[in-house]
Parts: C-alpha cells; sequence; structure tokens
C-alpha cells in the first residue's frame, strides 16, 4: 500500500514587530530556554536577574515617552509600573513586557494638545474597555490579519514623525506643530539650537549606538541607562544650564478621568482618536508577542487573554489618568535574553518602577530633555524597515507602494488618517491582485463560431483591460463565449460579456460544441 509522503509545512513569515532592538547585539539571537520546572532557586534567581535588567531598561524609555507625550514623567512610570504589576501577572504572553511606547507618543501628543490632559484618561479607560471586549469576543487572532506593508508603513511613519519633533526638543527649542511644519524648520534648527543642549543630545546619540558594541557592557548594562546616566552625571556635575525633568511627585500626577468628560465621547474626533488608540495598541502587542515567541521555546501567546491583559493593564492606566500602554519589544527581547524563565521577572519590573518612584522621584530632576530626546529618536530610527524596502521593492512593488503611502501620510496629515489610508489601499490592492481575468481564442482554422474562452476572476477593477482583449477578436464571424474557467463574476462584467456577446452575432455553443455557458449566471 502506497501512502503519501509527508510535505513539510513552510516556515512562519516574518513578523511585522519583530525589529531590531536598540539595547540588541547585531547578531540574529538564537531561541532562548524559558521552560522550567517546579520553583527551585534557579528560576527565581534568573526571574529576579532579568527584572533588573528590564528595570533598568524600562525606566528612561518610561520617562523618555512621558515628556515626548507632553505629560508629566510620572505618568510614564506609572504606566510602567501598572504594566507589569497588572498586565504582567495575567495569562496570555509569559514572558512579554508592556509598559508606555515610542509607537504611541504621536498620536498621545496630538491628544494631549487638543483635548486636554484631563481626557487622556478617558480616551485610555475607554479604549482599555473596549480590548476587553476584544478579547472576549476572541478576535485577538484577527489583529495579526494586517497587512505587513501597512504595519511597517504605520511604524515608519511614526518614526519619521517621532525623530522630526524630538530633534528640536534634542537641541532645547519648542516644536512646531504638525508633522509638515516640523520638518519644513529643520532647516532653520540650527540658528536657534542651544548649544549646550545640543552637545548633551549628540554625546547620548553616540553613547546608544557605541555601547552596544561592548558586549561585555552591553551585558551589564542596556545602552539606553547608561547614556542618560552620564548625560545627567554632566549636567548636575557641573550644572550645566539645559531644561531638566519636571517632577511632581507620583501622587500629585495622578489625574482620574471627571465624569464632565464623558460627554466628549460623541465627538468625531475624539472617537477618532479612541479607535485609533484601540486598533494600533492592539496590533503593537500582538505583533509583539508573535516576535516575542520566537525568542524563546516556552509556551507560545494565547492571544485572546494576552489582549484581555492588555486591556485590563489600559483600563487601570486610564482610572490613573496615565499614557497607554502596549507591549514593547525592547523591554521584551531584554527580559528574555535576560534569562527570564516565568511572568515573575515581568512582575518585579513594575515593582522596582514603584519602588525607583516612590522613594527615588528627585533622581529624575538632573536628567536632561535633550538626553531623553535622544533615546526616542534613537528609537524612532529603529521603527523605520530601511533595510526590508529595497527588498520589498525588488519582490513586491505594490507593497512597497503601501508601505511608503501609509507613511507619507502620517507625516502629512495624522496618525489614524494616514493608517486608514494604509489600509484602504492595502484592500484595494489585494482587490486589483485578484482580479485577474484571461481570454483565449479558439476555432480561428475553421469556418464555424469563434470559441472566446474567458477564466480567472473578472470584476469591474478588470473590465477595461478584458474589454479591450474582447475587441481585439476578429470580427465577421459568430462567436460562443464559454464562461467554465470563471472563478467570479460580478454584475457590471456580466452585463458587458452579454453585450458584447450580442453585438459579436453570440451563436449560445459552449467550447467543442458543448452547451453554452448563460451570461450571468456564473457568480462564483
Amino acid at each position: 500500500m502506497s501512502s503519501t509522503p509527508s510535505v513539510p509545512s513552510p516556515p512562519d513569515p516574518p513578523d511585522p514587530l519583530d525589529l531590531p532592538d536598540p539595547v540588541d547585539s547585531p547578531d540574529v539571537p538564537r531561541p532562548v530556554s524559558a521552560k522550567a520546572t517546579g520553583a527551585g532557586p534557579g528560576r527565581w534567581r534568573a526571574d529576579v536577574t532579568a527584572s533588573f535588567v528590564v528595570f533598568l531598561v524600562a525606566l528612561p524609555l518610561c520617562v523618555g515617552v512621558a515628556v515626548a507625550s507632553g505629560v508629566p514623567a510620572e505618568l510614564g512610570l506609572i504606566t510602567g509600573i501598572v504594566g507589569g504589576l497588572v498586565a504582567g501577572a495575567l495569562p496570555g504572553s509569559s514572558l512579554q513586557v508592556s509598559g508606555p511606547a515610542a509607537g504611541l507618543t504621536v498620536l498621545v501628543y496630538e491628544a494631549v494638545q487638543r483635548y486636554g490632559l484631563g481626557a487622556l484618561g478617558l480616551l485610555v479607560l475607554v479604549a482599555g474597555l473596549a480590548q476587553i471586549l476584544l478579547g472576549l469576543l476572541r478576535l485577538g487572532r484577527w489583529f495579526r490579519a494586517v497587512s505587513v506593508a501597512v504595519v511597517q508603513g504605520m511604524l515608519a511613519g511614526i518614526g519619521l514623525v517621532l525623530i522630526a519633533g524630538q530633534v528640536y526638543a534634542l537641541a532645547d527649542v519648542e516644536a512646531p506643530s504638525g508633522g509638515p511644519a516640523k520638518f519644513a524648520g529643520l532647516a532653520g534648527l540650527v540658528r536657534e539650537a542651544d548649544g549646550t543642549a545640543l552637545a548633551i543630545g549628540l554625546g547620548t546619540l553616540a553613547v546608544l549606538v557605541l555601547w552596544p558594541r561592548w558586549r561585555a557592557g552591553a551585558r551589564v548594562l542596556p545602552a539606553p541607562l547608561v547614556a542618560v546616566g552620564l548625560a545627567a552625571a554632566l549636567t548636575g556635575g557641573f550644572g550645566l544650564p539645559v531644561h531638566r525633568v519636571e517632577v511632581r511627585g507620583l501622587l500629585g500626577s495622578v489625574q482620574p478621568p471627571k465624569p464632565e468628560e464623558l460627554g466628549r465621547l460623541v465627538e468625531v474626533g475624539v472617537l477618532g482618536t479612541l479607535v485609533a488608540f484601540v486598533l494600533i495598541a492592539s496590533a503593537e502587542s500582538l505583533f509583539s508577542a508573535a516576535a516575542v515567541d520566537r525568542l524563546h521555546d516556552g509556551p507560545r501567546t494565547d492571544y485572546d487573554r494576552e489582549l484581555l491583559a492588555q486591556g485590563a493593564g489600559n483600563a487601570v492606566c486610564g482610572a490613573l489618568g496615565a499614557l497607554p500602554m502596549t507591549a514593547v519589544i525592547v523591554r521584551s527581547s531584554a527580559n528574555v535574553r535576560a534569562g527570564a524563565r516565568t511572568k515573575a521577572s515581568r512582575v518585579l519590573h513594575g515593582c522596582w518602577l514603584l519602588l525607583f518612584a516612590a522613594l527615588l522621584p528627585w533622581a529624575l530632576e538632573v536628567i536632561p530633555v535633550a538626553a531623553l530626546a535622544a533615546v526616542l529618536v534613537h528609537a524612532g530610527c529603529k521603527l523605520i524597515p530601511l533595510r526590508e524596502l529595497l527588498p520589498l521593492w525588488r519582490g513586491h512593488r505594490g507593497e512597497a507602494v503601501v508601505l511608503a503611502v501609509t507613511a507619507a501620510a502620517i507625516v502629512l496629515t495624522n496618525l489614524f488618517e494616514g493608517v486608514l489610508l494604509g489600509l484602504l489601499l492595502s484592500v484595494a490592492k489585494t482587490a486589483w491582485d485578484m482580479s485577474h481575468a484571461h481570454v483565449e481564442v479558439g476555432g480561428r482554422e475553421g469556418t464555424g463560431p469563434l470559441v472566446v474562452r474567458v477564466s480567472g476572476n473578472v470584476t469591474f477593477l478588470r473590465l477595461p483591460k478584458l474589454l479591450d482583449a474582447l475587441e481585439a477578436v476578429p470580427a465577421g464571424r459568430p462567436v460562443a463565449l464559454d464562461l467554465s474557467g470563471v472563478r467570479h463574476l460580478d454584475h457590471a462584467s456580466a452585463a458587458a460579456l452579454e453585450t458584447w456577446t450580442a453585438a459579436r452575432g453570440g451563436v449560445g455553443a459552449g467550447a467543442g460544441g458543448g452547451p453554452g455557458v448563460p451570461i450571468g449566471t456564473r457568480s462564483s
């Protein structure tokens, strides 16, 4: 008895959010073992060590994202704390770490500037509740159906706007509002820049780029902490006259949503921002989970439960008036490569953030804003998929166009409209690719009817090209239209084919003298 040979399954497609990590070595990492049984001291030691590493990575990023978003620095720490203690304790992805992300900085800044800091908590709270609902409806996996080109275009657009805005902060200059204005003002930035702040910012960038090349040092301390720590030491030691982080205190920064803000949920602009929060935060978290799963061989992510965990975390962040949170690939990959084995590492990282914010808030006051801006400029560069652009253009030019248009639309308009345009363009491209129709003419040698065979997906998108091919069929002889190879025929195409057949004296006979296929009866 013969058996059918097994066919190996194709490899997983590249994850759109498996991005280079600013704190990683340039080598491609091997999957790290995350399996552990029992509760021995080795497992706890690994988790405690990994939690300190993640804490050191998260601290400057939490503060930097908050400052760039136009909110008090403590709100970024609160979101990091909630990401560890709430989202980190819930099931979903065992090693993924959540907190404020650079990818939402542009959207948060626009929302705060347009609707005020008081509305931020309401937006984040409702977005979290919406994520919980989507998780209960088991829609988590559907977020992975978003086109890779749209996601990469979204990240590229966010990166460009983030860089353009933070370059001004790096030079201690107030940035103009709007993406186009930021780019237009870059030419005159050198004349307005504060030399001391610019030197600190450029020095911080240099450390961020060079420190990971020293492998021994990078294994002990992450580049963002070293860069910001050196900048803070120089600023405080020499009393440099540059803008520094302002500190209110943890409890003083908490701003729960006020009941009078509820009426703003009926505003079109607020609803658009809310939808953008939900879609972008959910997609980024779930794509990040897929990337983290490939870094270790432990339990895989349950996407619906992870969406529930993200929603619960954002609901708590919103209730405290803090920043929205997502899963962050930078902190997550640092957690895996530091040897974390369970979710205890991410919960502990939230504890360390809480202790720092409660006991050492004064330490933030010596951090220069230019150094934090440099960290975000570096993170923005990592969001732009430069290495993928040329291969994508060579192999899938349509996808490259979707990526470029999405990024450009975000820069020229805003994040929500840019992503929406990218999604619509991606859908249109897919519909165009699926609308392939072919025309073949048989029976040219004989004296009987010409047999015109149409195959493929015949839709209005390809109707002009189809009619051009039909008009090229020699006139003077009747035709028999064979639609047996058509997989889909829409109404507009059916009507056009029926009109053309009648004009050419169609005889209603199919290929080979068989019965003809009636026009308009094949719809699938």
